[in-house]
């Protein structure tokens, strides 16, 4: 019998996948490289014949890829840690993105935006102790 030491264990997630539409790369661009701040980087070429981008910042990796029978992800969601919520929320603002304010959590300001496609993002800045 393996011990639970010895069982093979997930370690971390390595990156996140939203659904977008076909064509909507151009959007996808504006919002998380443009407003969000994360680098567009090179899809291998296999998988770039399919469409869609990848954002990533060191341990940050957010892929999108076009689903066909496309339907964003009201509820299921990615939280991100952000440095300067109040700046981000300004430039969401500016960029006609709308931002939902939900209950507090302990220890964090949150807020959250719905991508260009829809899917619900989580914007987390954690509150000094």
């Amino acid at each position: 019998m393996t011990s639970m030491s010895d069982a093979p264990r997930v370690l971390r997630i390595d990156h996140v996948q939203l659904a977008m539409p076909a064509g909507g790369e151009e959007r996808a661009r504006a919002f998380y490289q443009g407003v969000l701040g994360v680098t567009e980087q090179p899809k291998p070429p296999h998988l770039a014949r399919r469409g869609g981008c990848w954002f990533e910042r060191g341990d940050l990796k957010i892929h999108l890829g076009v689903e066909a029978d496309f339907r964003p992800a009201k509820k299921a969601h990615p939280a991100l840690l952000v440095s300067d919520l109040a700046a981000l929320k300004a430039a969401l603002a500016v960029g006609g993105y709308g931002m939902r304010d939900d209950e507090p959590l302990d220890g964090y300001d949150r807020v959250y935006v719905d991508d260009p496609f829809g899917n619900r993002i989580e914007l987390m800045q954690a509150l000094a102790v």
